[in-house]
């Protein structure tokens, strides 16, 4: 097919001027590579070829220089800055506004601005009227606008502005002049440069050819003018009526311009092409449900194209690099070779989000004394990362298992560093000074590990180069480095901007590119994706200090002109494209719906003609709009085979026994149940950096436990009498430090750090126990007969199975068990919101009961655990749950309360009293339990799966 390339080429052979005469220049390299192939195809002899450019590379040779990099050029702009400043910021604080600022001064001087003018503090508009006579009147109402809006107004924002921007002139002159004497220089200072300087420009050895500019900036069009003016240079313009001839339409503002200047005008054709509109093109327009659809969608396409033809011919336009890798995996199998020329971002390899997580590490160390610690998340991170846990697996997993059990917010460096070398070098504090040559060191140590990772290996050579590059930066800042958080951030937007180039010849197979890469280049097949405002035109925004009226008033890029770049650059591949495919998305982002391009919607209405065919298509993604459906497990021979080790046969007098823990489980949801007791399923450990409810009742249960122990210890007896709570208190911070290093299992050489949320939560023990002093202390004497260490109370019940009649397990621990004015009393510590109301025993069996009290049906339970445990026992036995929110009450009693409807309450004063509808309850809970035709189905109250640890696999 014709090309403007090849139409360009046959122009240059039919004209008189020798190939080797000829230098073409273009707005980017690859549309030179694609001329240089068109020109081939058209050579039939030897000849010396044309030489070719970029406008920038024309540019800098001109200039004799080219620009250093930015880091360099906002240390520059930094030390002026700091002179000039009565009150300089830190660099680190600088480092933000001098991207800026040294974005607009190469806005500035690329686009030829005056500098002193711009940046001229206006306070006497009259000024204005006086000397800018030059300024059309629509740029005064502009510039007069801005400055009047800071009348009067006193806002802190626009006097900080005032104040910045007073210095922002003497800051660019200043900036210039340092360059100057350092040799070094930004792109806007050289193409300045080149642009005020053309009368003492040598004419050009060759004749020159512009090739397919759509918009110049001022210094690029006054390079230009000059060439064409005095030299004779030609312009080649890539451009289409359907956009030029209509006002409406942005993709031609730029080219409207040009048309009208004395020197441009007569470079355009007296007939402009008009293939837009008079070539028979197939339009087709997608909507698919989700982003990633496309890359399905984009397969489909290329499946239906014949074998036979030249995949050169067809291109996808890739707004969104995200796209890339997913459009690659779904290319047919017929597409034999493919030419990536957007590269591909290191940031998207594996290699590269292990050094992320090496630079974020930095990020989160603390030190206590002279010792290095490391906050766990990040660091389990990187243990479970592939090239640490291919290293050490057992150390990885030691470390991991190790501080999830022992709750370590803050994991040791030196522990962490005892993997081998590349530990040591990872799990290290390093500081401005070091971080380069410590991030070169685990680059070198992971090269030697991925020996047989070439595609590994290389992005850690394009990273270590980049950073050889930043190294020298610095080494020539005389030890003047940024502070930490800004050097990783350095770090890290380097890193990120690092491209590793796909190997291939560019000339051949199906082409895969960005949107600006396709300037100039003709294709047969054109597939855009994500034709979605916000990519394609990607969304409006100009970073930058000088306000958009000044911008616009004096000629500098805004917005506008950049929707007319982009407007041209989608109408351009419309140019001679025989079939177009525009793909967009109705998925967006925070639960938004995504907006269609405008250039769809202007298609749709603006583009007709007998030649153009459109349609539109919806790409639908198989929706299952159904509920989950329930889960219903059956009992089957397995289930009933694992039943069985709760109950007790003679060959087994030691089964597994149920806990009022799990019988209440059963009750609130059999699924649940089965999950938890039959599967085994448990939930997954983690560190938790605060102390939840669980926590926090291990550790009260546990300091009571420690208290008393302690005293039946030193004392020789199990009575206490009131006076030995005095000496009691002494103990509470030992007893309270003992379970502390219980629950997180530390030996006792280990030191118990108590800081942060533990150190909250230990002084909240300390007041719980000493109110539980004070209230036993008023219940004195009493005779404690067990503890929860001390014993675990056994029981059975006989139930009816369907296999005939069978005993069943049941166990608990019960917090305490003392004797008081001779009554058993069971007592059960809370550390919730439990309540001591129940309505009746049958109610504690009621699954359907959104009341149910789970506590008082465990206190119950232990009071038939003890009543087997002890059958001659003649005693009351009291079930009480010492709540301890409620201990600090006047009023405070721990016994049950029974409650019916329209009855006055009625304490509990003795299990005996309830003990056969209890035990009735009970068993009948068992058989259902046991029962092969009740299954394991989910709870129909949605409540108590808000915090249940398996409501994803329900998919509740």
């Amino acid at each position: 097919m014709d090309s403007f390339l090849r139409d360009s080429a046959r122009r240059l052979l039919a004209g008189e001027i020798p190939l080797k005469d000829i230098t073409v220049v273009f707005p980017n390299r690859r549309a030179g590579i694609f001329f240089l192939k068109q020109l081939g195809t058209l050579i039939h002899a030897p000849v010396w070829m044309p030489r070719v450019l970029t406008i920038e590379d024309l540019f800098y040779e001109l200039a004799g220089q080219r620009p250093v990099d930015q880091l360099t050029l906002l240390f520059e702009l930094y030390g002026v800055y700091a002179q000039l400043s009565n009150h300089p910021e830190t660099f680190d604080r600088f480092y933000f506004w001098g991207e800026l600022i040294l974005k607009d001064f190469n806005d500035v001087d690329q686009f030829l601005v005056d500098a002193k003018r711009l940046y001229h503090h206006l306070a006497d508009i009259k000024t204005i009227e006086k000397d800018w006579s030059y300024l059309t009147d629509h740029q005064l109402a502009l510039i007069q606008a801005f400055w009047k809006s800071f009348e009067g107004t006193g806002s802190k924002h626009q006097e900080s502005f005032l104040r910045f921007w007073q210095i922002l002139f003497e800051l660019y002159e200043g900036f210039r002049a340092s360059l100057e004497t350092t040799g070094y220089a930004y792109p806007g200072m050289l193409y300045r440069r080149v642009a005020e300087s053309l009368s003492e420009l040598s004419a050009p050895g060759s004749h020159l050819v512009f090739m397919g500019f759509n918009a110049f900036t001022s210094a690029e069009e006054k390079l230009i003018r000059h060439y064409v003016r005095y030299h004779g240079a030609e312009v080649y313009w890539d451009i289409d009526a359907y956009y030029v001839e209509d006002a409406r339409q942005e993709a031609g503002m730029f080219f409207r311009q040009y048309q009208k200047d004395s020197v441009l005008g007569p470079t355009f054709p007296k007939e402009l092409p008009v293939g837009i509109q008079d070539n028979p093109k197939e339009i087709a327009s997608y909507v698919t449900p989700l982003k990633v659809s496309q890359a399905n969608l984009v397969g489909s396409i290329l499946e239906q194209v014949s074998t036979k033809e030249d995949w050169e011919q067809t291109v996808v336009i890739l707004p969104d690099e995200q796209l890339l890798f997913p459009v690659l995996n779904y290319l047919p199998p017929a597409v034999g070779s493919v030419n990536v020329t957007m590269g591909y971002l290191v940031k998207n390899a594996p290699v590269y989000i292990f050094l992320e997580a090496v630079l974020d590490l930095q990020r989160y160390t603390k030190r206590i004394g002279d010792d290095l610690f490391f906050y766990h998340k990040p660091a389990k991170e990187l243990l479970s990362s592939v090239y640490l846990h291919h290293l050490n697996p057992v150390f990885c997993k030691q470390v991991i298992r190790d501080s999830t059990l022992q709750n370590q917010v803050h994991l040791p460096a030196e522990v962490l560093a005892n993997g081998g070398e590349l530990f040591s070098l990872v799990f290290r504090a390093y500081h401005p000074e070091t971080v380069l040559s410590g991030l070169q060191g685990i680059m070198l140590a992971l090269s030697g590990q991925l020996s047989e990772e070439a595609l590994e290996r290389s992005y850690l050579f394009q990273c270590y180069r980049q950073l050889n590059r930043l190294k020298e930066v610095f080494d020539g800042r005389d030890g003047k480095l940024p502070g930490m958080e800004l050097m990783l951030r350095i770090v890290r937007q380097l890193f990120r901007q690092i491209r590793i180039p796909f190997e291939g010849e560019p000339l051949r197979g199906l082409q895969v590119m960005g949107v600006l890469e396709s300037r100039n280049l003709d294709f047969k097949r054109v597939i855009i994706c994500q034709m979605n405002e916000g990519s394609f035109p990607p969304s409006g925004s100009l970073n930058s200090m000088i306000p958009y009226n000044l911008r616009r008033a004096f000629g500098l890029p805004v917005q506008e002109q950049n929707d007319a770049v982009y407007s041209y650059t989608f109408y351009r591949l419309l140019h001679r494209a025989e079939e177009v495919h525009l793909i967009y998305t109705i998925s967006g982002s925070e639960g938004k719906p995504a907006e269609k391009s405008r250039y769809l919607l202007q298609l749709a209405e603006e583009l007709t003609g007998e030649q153009i065919q459109k349609r539109e298509e919806v790409v639908f993604a198989p929706v299952d709009a159904r509920n989950a459906p329930e889960i219903t497990i059956a009992k089957s021979d397995a289930v009933m085979h694992a039943l069985d080790r709760y109950m007790f046969s003679p060959n087994r007098d030691s089964p597994v026994a149920f806990s009022p823990s799990a019988l209440n489980t059963w009750l609130d949801c059999r699924l649940k149940f089965y999950f938890m007791y039959i599967a085994g399923i448990t939930e997954t450990e983690e560190v938790k950096e605060g102390v939840d409810a669980a926590v926090f009742g291990n550790l009260i249960h546990g300091a009571l436990e420690n208290l008393y122990l302690g005293f039946i210890a030193r004392k020789k007896r199990t009575t206490l009498e009131a006076a030995d709570f005095p000496g009691l208190k002494p103990f509470v911070d030992p007893a309270i430090e003992k379970a502390i290093r219980k629950q997180y299992f530390l030996e006792e050489s280990q030191e118990v750090k108590v800081e942060g949320h533990l150190a909250i939560v230990r002084d909240l023990l300390h007041n719980y126990m000493l109110q539980v002093l004070k209230w036993d202390e008023e219940q004195a004497p009493f005779q404690i007969i067990s503890l929860e260490a001390g014993k675990r109370y056994r029981a059975q019940l006989e139930i009816q199975t369907a296999f005939g009649p069978r005993n069943v397990a049941l166990g608990g621990i019960i917090d305490r068990v003392d004797l008081q004015n001779g009554v058993v009393r069971l007592m059960d510590y809370k550390s919730g919101k439990d309540e001591k109301q129940f309505s009746s025993v049958a109610s504690l069996f009621d699954r359907d009961d959104k009341k149910r009290n789970k506590a008082a049906m465990q206190t119950f339970f232990y009071g038939f655990l003890f009543r087997q445990n002890f059958p001659d026992n003649t005693l009351p036995v009291r079930p009480a749950l010492v709540n301890l929110r409620d201990i600090f009450l006047p009023d405070f009693t721990p016994y049950l309360v029974e409650k019916e409807v329209k009855a006055d309450p009625l304490e509990v004063t003795d299990y005996a009293d309830y003990q056969e509808d209890f035990e009735a309850g009970l068993r009948g809970l068992l058989e259902e339990i046991v029962d092969p035709e009740v299954p394991f189905d989910q709870t129909s109250d949605l409540r108590k799966c808000g915090y249940c640890p398996y409501r994803t696999l329900c998919g509740r």
